[in-house]
Formats: structure tokens, sequence, C-alpha cells
């Protein structure tokens, strides 16, 4: 195959040699322009012809899931996955084969480009390994006591037990050996599947801090390979459950190695109004140093996945007509009894991103000037977030009758009374539906390669966007030179790094007199549905120092027409077939893109902005489980849904500041 190409090039360059020249750069454009689809550059400001050398642009989206726990995980091997070890997670999301705990084959019919398995660093193994007998495990009081009880068949006795012990003080496990072997052997498994290029297998686990019920889980990704993360064990929450003291371990490794690592904040929408507090862990005022450190090791935050969306919620916005999607506000946390108003601010993506800029004003630095992502945090060793082929949260949820009306999880709980007398048992329980799931979400990375290197470097700068499962194509560029034409260019990504910074940018230093101008593209999933609306998401301070919002449509399907206010208030329409479990695209629009001035920006106010990308309504997967075992849709989940995609912001910084 590759003679047959090399003598086509040959024949065209032979051919072409009367209208280009024997110069070998010119040889070297036609290439290009091949790769290209034949489409031969203008002319670079610098006067080159050709600005493909030399070009540091990220011309690439790879999509991927940096959250997808194994049988390693504890949780996952008391909820059902006995068998799907790292190994399987990294072969199925490469596009492989492999067999569910249903017995059937199964493989994603889109093979992702870059995994993390992010097995939980607190009881690492503990099931495969109770089960292989692992001496250093064995060795331990609760590793023989446990092994005793799987063998009874006490399988779930042992996951309330671990899983109890998070919200409290207690290691239940101590043994640096076991921590060790397990940590070697994830390692090993990740360096395997890494196939630079074509596959990107990323080192890294979850660190579950959770105290009194609070989730403040965070995913650590390392940027290297096994021979500097092997050097250090993981931070288990078990060793401290201080986000700070985690990014001293992160630090600390950096500095021992070389190397580089992040970490990922996910589910804030459980965290009982702790993730975003404007405190620190104990209890005081943000500082400077702590908002720069807390950007630099945490520079992307996951927005959406399984257990619900953390972008905004109605109570939040309450104008908002797309704010309730996969909302979980039932309870404060994981099973800390319930949600009070107060929490709303300090556990969703929108507020947090508002209350950045007001710590950066009264401190000098923004502890959430974070990027956006999605993820899964499937416990299958399965990375699918697509309702018409949704796994489920744990192995227990996958396909089958009747699921639906199950509890996505069941943990024995010691039976320990809280205020009120109601039990922490019960709480936690309460309301863990599978129907409340939500099948979500995948990670858009802009990158010029598919490298742990390249993928790495593009969250740390945040060019990343979260999609909940369709994979959009989603281009966002600020800066004070957009023009309306700029909108239609076929090369609109070049025009947007050469006018201004990409999502995850910053703009500062406001010409007098000018605003500025947003370039947005988005282009549906080629196997999905088409679009409804592009929306800016606008974050301010006013003059009183007050944090506001405003939503502005800026590229809407159809014949519908936005209004002074920036409206579209005329809805695309639906055309679900719940019966059936089927939609058309004979609604909405294949691709939307539009350059947008901000009308009211006042060049003293800090601000930000990120564009929500709105799908045309498709059935719920609920709706589609419904339709193909023949039963009736669950009532209580909403029949279909409007898929979506969040950017990073692109922030604005006064001259004055």
């Amino acid at each position: 195959m590759h003679s047959r190409l090399r003598s086509l090039f040959d024949l065209l360059f032979r051919s072409s040699r009367k209208l280009i020249g024997s110069d070998p750069w010119m040889r070297v454009c036609v290439v290009a322009g091949l790769g290209a689809g034949m489409a031969w550059p203008a002319a670079s400001e610098s006067g080159q012809y050709s600005p493909w050398p030399g070009q540091h642009e990220a011309t690439n989206v790879y999509w991927g899931d940096t959250h997808v726990h194994s049988s390693w995980s504890p949780d996952a091997g008391s909820q059902g996955n006995t068998r799907l070890s790292p190994d399987d997670a990294f072969r199925f999301a490469r596009g492989d084969e492999v067999t569910a705990h249903n017995g059937q084959r199964i493989r994603l019919r889109r093979p992702l480009d870059f995994l993390l398995v992010s097995d939980h660093s607190e009881y690492l193994g503990l099931y495969p390994m109770l089960e292989a007998g692992d001496p250093d495990l064995l060795a331990t009081k609760n590793g023989k006591r446990w092994s005793e009880m799987l063998a009874n068949g006490e399988r779930g006795r042992i996951g309330g037990e671990f899983a109890y012990s998070l919200s409290s003080d207690e290691k239940l496990i101590d043994s640096p050996a076991f921590e060790r072997s397990m940590w070697n052997r994830v390692v090993a498994n990740a360096d395997r599947y890494n196939d630079p290029g074509n596959f990107t297998a990323f080192i890294g686990y979850e660190w579950t801090s959770m105290p009194g019920g609070a989730n403040l889980h965070r995913n650590l990704v390392f940027r290297d390979g096994g021979d500097r993360a092997s050097q250090v064990v993981p931070f288990s929450s078990r060793d401290s459950a201080r986000p700070e003291d985690l990014w001293a371990y992160m630090a600390d490794y950096e500095k021992r190695t070389g190397g580089a690592v992040l970490a990922i904040p996910h589910n804030s929408n459980l965290s009982a109004g702790r993730m975003f507090e404007l405190v620190d862990s104990d209890g005081e005022p943000l500082t400077n140093a702590y908002a720069e450190s807390r950007m630099r090791w945490e520079p992307v935050v996951e927005a959406t996945q399984i257990k619900g969306d953390s972008e905004t919620a109605p109570f939040l916005s309450p104008d908002d007509e797309f704010a309730d999607y996969g909302t979980w506000d039932d309870a404060g946390g994981m099973g800390t009894g319930p949600h009070e108003d107060w929490m709303y601010q300090f556990e969703y993506v929108r507020p947090a991103l508002g209350n950045g800029l007001a710590v950066e004003r009264k401190v000098g630095a923004n502890p959430f000037q974070f990027g956006l992502i999605g993820s899964t945090d499937a416990h299958t060793s399965l990375a699918t977030a697509d309702d018409d082929d949704f796994w489920g949260k744990f192995s227990r949820n996958e396909p089958h009758p009747g699921r639906a009306e199950e509890t996505w999880a069941n943990l024995p709980m010691p039976e320990e009374t809280g205020e009120g007398g109601e039990s922490i048992s019960r709480r936690l329980r309460d309301g863990m539906y599978t129907w409340a799931l939500v099948a979500s979400g995948y990670a858009g990375v802009w990158a010029r390669e598919n490298t742990r290197e390249e993928i790495f470097d593009a969250m740390r700068r945040k060019e990343t966007y979260a999609t909940t499962g369709p994979r959009m194509v989603v281009r966002f560029f600020g800066g004070w030179k957009f023009e309306p034409g700029d909108a239609l260019a076929p090369n609109a990504a070049a025009v947007g790094y050469a006018k201004g910074v990409p999502m995850g940018g910053n703009l500062t230093a406001a010409p007098d007199g000018g605003g500025p101008s947003f370039l947005v593209s988005a282009l549906r999933d080629p196997e999905g549905a088409n679009l409804d609306r592009v929306q800016i998401i606008k974050m301010w301070l006013d003059a009183d120092g007050a944090v506001q919002e405003r939503i502005h449509d800026v590229a809407v399907s159809g014949e519908r027409e936005i209004d002074e206010a920036g409206r579209a208030r005329a809805d695309v329409g639906n055309t679900v077939d719940v019966a059936t479990a089927t939609y058309t695209n004979a609604i909405g629009a294949g691709s939307l893109s539009a350059v947008w001035r901000d009308p009211d920006f006042d060049p003293e106010h800090r601000a930000l902005y990120y564009v929500r990308v709105i799908e045309i309504p498709t059935p719920h997967w609920t709706t589609y489980d419904a339709a193909r075992f023949g039963e009736k849709p669950n009532p209580k989940a909403d029949p279909f849904t409007r898929e979506r995609a969040y950017t990073s912001p692109i922030w604005y910084t006064p001259k004055s500041s």
C-alpha cells in the first residue's frame, strides 16, 4: 500500500513539475495539500507562502475518558464487576471486543483516543487480590478477615465496611508492601497499552476524599511513563482528606522525578457545598497562595458524568430553560442528609467560575480559573456515554429488563444513627435509583497528536471541552478583531488562532472603544443529532463586585430569530417517538457558527465567557430500554434528553488588575 501511495506521489510530482519546478519546498507543499484535501493556504502575515512548517496550533480533537473504574476498584468489585480488569478497560476503549457480565460480547463502535483507568487508591485491588490470596494483603488483620468473609459469600458486607470508612478517619488496610505491588501493576498495565500516535493510556488513579460524606474526589493524571510514575505510590485519602495535602504530594512528585501530574475534581454536585467553597480546609479565607496552588494542580474540572451534571441547576439559574440537565440535588453529598440551598453556589461550575472572579479581585489570583471536561465514572470497565448504548454505573446495572426501577448501588452499611434518628445507611440508599443516572460524558481535547504529552499539555492549558456523550466538534476563540465573515471562513480555526486565543485562554488590555468578539463553530456528531443552538454564557463582576450571569443565543437552527435580548424564544421542536425510541434530523442544523461581540462589555470589569451547544431532543436511555425490552417507559424519568457540550471559558482581565 505504501509503495502505491509513493508511486502516486511521484506521478503527481512529475506531472506537476512544469507548474512548480523542482523546488523541494514546493514538493512539500504538494504533499501537505494532499493531506489537507488540496486546500492551498493563503499567504501568512510574515510573507511565508505556506504556514504548515513550524505550526504549533492544536489541529486535532481527541476523544477520551479520564474516569473509568475496573474490578480493581473495591466499590466496583462489590457491585458486580467481578472480572473486567484494567486490561479489559483499555482493550474496550481502544475498540477491542470484551464479554460483559451478562454474557454479551460487546465492542465500542467508535473507539476512544485516550483513557485513564482511575481505580480508587483506597483499597486498590481489594477483591481481585483477596480472591488471589495475595500474601501481603492477607498478612493484614482486615485482609485476612475479609478473605474469610469472601469465602463465606459476604462480598457485599466487605463493600459496606470500606465504603463507610471513607467518611471516617479509619484506615482498614495498612500495608506499604501491598500498596507498592498494586501500584506497580497499575503502572505496567498503562505502559503496556500506551501506543503513541494511536491510543493514549494514562497512568493515574482516583483520590477519594469524602469527609463526612462530602464528595471531594479527584482523579490524578500523570504525564509520564512508568520510569517516573513508579518512583512514588498513590497518595490516598487515608493519608489525608485535605486537597492541600494532595497538592503537596503532587509538587513533591514533580520535584523528585522531573515529571508532571494534574488533578481533576469531579462530582462537585455531590460535595455538600464543599468543592468550591470560599475557605480552605481549615476554614480560613482563601489567599493568593491557595488560589495559585489550586490552579497549578487542578486546571480542569469534570463538569458532567453518570452521577449528575455539574454545570448549573434550576435553583442557580431560574431563567435558564436548559439548566435542569441530570440535576442531582436531593441529598447533600453521599449520605450526609438533605440538600440545603446554601450549598448550590459552592457545588456547581457556573457559580464557581463567577466566584473565582470575585476572589481574584480580592487576593490577586483566581482559584477557579479552570477548564471543563466530561467523563463517565463508569465502574463497569466500559467507557460508554451514549443514551442508546448505556451500560450503567456499576456492572449490576448492565442492560436487563427492569433495571431502571432498581437501585444503582446496594452497600450494606452499619446502622449508625445520625441527627434526627435517621440511619446513615437509609440516607445513603435513598434516591439511588438507576433511572436517575445520566449517560454522560466524554472529554474533547484539542491537541497536535495523540500522545500522553500532547493531551496532558492540552488539559493543562485548558484547550478542552465537555460533552454529555455526543462527539460534537466545537471551536471557540476570543479576541478583539473578529469580523462576521470569519464565521464563514473554511479555515476558521486558523483564523481563530491568528486573531485571538482559544478556549481556556485569557484576554487582557482591551483596546480603547473596543469590546471582545468571539468566534464559535459547532459541528454535530456525524452519528448523532442535529444542533438546536449555540449559546455563550457570560459571567462578570458588576460595579459593586457582585457576580452576574447572562445567556446569549449566538447561533440558532431553522428560521428562528434572536431577539434584542439575545435570545431565540421559539423552541426547535421535538421529533422523538417515545414508543419506538427513535427521532429524526428533520429539525435542527448540522453545523452552526457565528461571530458574536459582547454588546454590554465594560473594560473595567472582570468577565468570562464559555460556550454551551444544545442538541435537538433525543430519547433518554430509559426510553431506549423500554423499547428494547417491551416495557412501559419509566414515569419518573424524562422520556427524552437534550445532549450538550460545554467549552472551557475564555477570561477577560482589565488593564488595572
